[in-house]
């Protein structure tokens, strides 16, 4: 009888059976008189702390499904909590719109992959953390810098890879229910069976609904908006000998209202931001493996999706079709474990039809600003393994634009091992984004500023270049785990919100001189005891672009920020306790203007602040509760919202946020889980 090892991860680009860690394999037993091979074991390995895979030349940090339950996690947004090198922060102060900042830029510049195809671009930018429900999650990956061309040019500081549980593993229940002292109550469902030796199916649901607004502050405005989602995903899977295929299509609608609405507040003309979005999303992968021993294989991917929002600022008024679609056709193969060959084709397709109403006068023609792009593309790309001690992996694709033209985007990634606990990591690489502004930045809209879009937008482009070391040391018979890390990134061409120019206008233009960020990181982590791990990082990040008047520090982007984590799991883990404190810096506020007695409209500065988050979780054989606290400390930015009295005025702006909004928040729930191992 003979046995096959498949990596998970070499294959996860043809047929993601999922990254579910770096340890993760898949066995298969094959008959010797028969091609038939049956599933006969998975071995999964949970780390308790992020981990960093060794065996790529990327800089990859895998977030497991064991670290996205030391926290709440209630959908994609909140599961950063424990990451150091990932920040979420509001965009303003109404909407509950989120961006997710890599290397010290905004979440235009990092590619959102679900299942390592495209995601969440354009219109679904702002709102898109919170479409993917947190235990519908099964690893995410984390991939600082240019990354690899095979999902195409966007990425320029990094990429987001979300891993959604599949229906060929073990088929199993899950049921997470979730209430917070706010109001919030939510439901989560997930389940799987397989039919026959080969095919399977799993079913996904998830619900949250808001039932009350909070106004901590007193300004009249409510501190988050009122929610209400539901979201439906079915998910199919086929493994045969030769060919694997696996299909999903998902439906979500969702309703945001904000505004004076919080405490049954009464306004004879209240201002309300009312958000409705429904969107469809589908995908299929199908790859004929031709060499299994050499993870030989041609795939194609498509996917699709319908976003349909229609948003009411006051009286403004944005409205958004977006239609995407995007095919892919891959071969891959290897050569005596020492070569890899990579090489595809692309397309992707974007339809925009949008309706702005940009002003709160009732009268105001409604703009219709449509537009749509057409890129086709092909990469290359050859990976050197010189016995997991030297991995080399340089790429190249060109892609041609209907709306701008040619795009060269060579990348090239090198990891040497020099010891088994010292690797030394380098990358560089191009990238591009084709901008999109009101799409995805209509949260201004939620402001008195005047929207300047100037035109001819030039399509962005940067190169990202970066160096990192990790390491191990003994220390008292415990292995300290050390990681030190530099990224540089450097605009040609850059899209640039300009809040300084003028405090009551946001101008959208391009890059008028230079850009650039410098991010440098430092991590460690150590088992104090055997079942008490403690974490520490620290990260400097300089951003600087020429907003007219020379080079100055991005606004509302803290340059340093530290984070501690203290994990404990006494008694064979039946208790779980898990610790994290941010430490974030001070900052850049837009230019102030100055008020009719005399005083700044803001400060310059907003000052450094802490966040404590704590949760206590009971483990059972199949189920578990836990209780958890958010901002703990308390903090909440003072005044969020200028001038919130007179919304209707020229002054109103809920788009200054720098710090929490809410204070200190409680949650309670429980988690579920039954699996039928075959």
């Amino acid at each position: 009888m003979m046995h096959t090892t498949l990596k998970i991860l070499i294959s996860t680009v043809v047929f993601p059976w999922s990254l579910l860690t770096n340890a993760s394999t898949l066995t298969l037993k094959e008959e010797p008189d028969s091609l038939e091979m049956e599933l006969q074991e998975v071995v999964v390995t949970e780390r308790r702390t992020l981990g960093k895979l060794r065996g790529t030349s990327l800089n990859t940090e895998v977030i497991s499904a064991s670290d996205l339950k030391r926290a709440a996690c209630c959908n994609l947004g909140e599961s950063f909590t424990t990451n150091p090198s990932v920040d979420v922060s509001y965009s303003d102060a109404a909407t509950g719109a989120r961006q997710i900042k890599l290397l010290g830029l905004s979440g235009s510049y990092v590619q959102m992959l679900t299942e390592n195809i495209p995601n969440f671009r354009g219109a679904a930018g702002p709102f898109g953390l919170g479409y993917i429900a947190g235990p519908w999650m099964q690893s995410i990956q984390v991939s600082k810098g240019a990354s690899s061309v095979k999902n195409g040019y966007e990425s320029i500081t990094g990429q987001i890879n979300v891993e959604m549980k599949k229906p060929q593993l073990e088929p199993s229940l899950s049921v997470n229910m979730y209430a917070d002292h706010l109001g919030k109550l939510e439901g989560n469902f997930d389940g799987n069976i397989h039919l026959g030796d080969k095919w399977s199916t799993g079913l996904l649901l998830h619900g949250e609904n808001s039932f009350k607004a909070h106004d901590m502050n007193d300004d009249g405005f409510a501190d988050a908006p009122r929610v209400r989602q539901f979201s439906g995903m079915n998910r199919w899977a086929y493994l045969g000998t030769s060919y694997v295929f696996q299909a999903a299509v998902k439906y979500l609608d969702e309703r945001r209202k904000s505004g004076q609405i919080a405490h049954g507040a009464h306004y004879a003309d209240p201002y309300i931001i009312d958000i409705d979005t429904r969107r469809v999303e589908a995908f299929t992968k199908n790859a004929y493996i031709f060499d299994r021993e050499n993870d030989g294989n041609v795939a194609m991917i498509a996917s699709m999706s319908f976003h349909d929002q229609n948003a009411d600022y006051g009286r403004k008024l944005y409205d958004v079709i977006q239609r995407e679609a995007y095919v892919s056709a891959m071969f891959e193969r290897k050569w005596l474990d020492l070569h890899s060959l990579s090489t595809g084709l692309s397309m992707v397709y974007d339809n925009y039809r949008q309706h702005l109403r940009p002003s709160n006068v009732p009268d105001t023609p409604v703009e219709d600003i449509n537009s749509h792009e057409m890129t086709y593309g092909a990469y290359g790309q050859y990976t050197l393994n010189i016995d997991n001690r030297l991995i080399a992996m340089a790429g190249v694709r060109g892609d041609h634009s209907s709306r701008y033209g040619w795009m060269f985007t060579p990348r090239l990634h090198v990891r040497y091992n020099i010891m088994d606990p010292l690797s030394l990591q380098l990358s560089a690489g191009r990238g591009y984004h084709s901008p999109q502004p009101l799409a995805e930045y209509h949260y201004l809209l939620a402001s008195s500023r005047s929207l300047i879009i100037e035109k001819d937008l030039k399509q962005e482009s940067a190169w990202n270049f970066g160096t990192g070391v990790t390491s191990s040391l003994r220390l008292f018979g415990r292995s300290l785990g050390l990681s030190a890390e530099y990224y540089y990134t450097r605009f040609s061409n850059q899209l640039l919100l300009n809040l300084d120019a003028d405090p009551h206008a946001a101008i959208i233009g391009n890059l008028g001189g230079r850009s650039y960020s410098h991010t440098f990181q430092i991590e460690a982590s150590y088992n104090i005891l055997p079942d008490l791990n403690f974490s520490a990082a620290y990260r400097l990040t300089d951003v600087k672009a020429n907003y007219g008047d020379g080079m100055r520090q991005k606004p509302l982007t803290s340059r340093n920020k530290g984070l501690l984590t203290l994990g404990w799991t006494p008694d064979m883990g039946l208790w779980q306790l898990d610790i994290t404190c941010a430490l974030n810096g001070s900052g850049r506020n837009p230019d102030p203007y100055t008020t009719a007695d005399g005083t700044l409209s803001w400060e310059k500065r907003y000052h450094p602040y802490a966040q404590l988050n704590a949760q206590l979780t009971r483990n059972f054989r199949h189920w578990s509760i836990y209780v958890g606290g958010e901002n703990l400390t308390g903090y909440r930015q003072k005044r969020p919202i200028i001038d919130a009295s007179d919304p209707w005025g020229p002054n109103f702006d809920a788009t200054m946020v720098h710090a929490p909004i809410h204070g200190a928040m409680i949650y309670a729930g429980f988690r579920y889980n039954f699996t039928q191992y075959l």
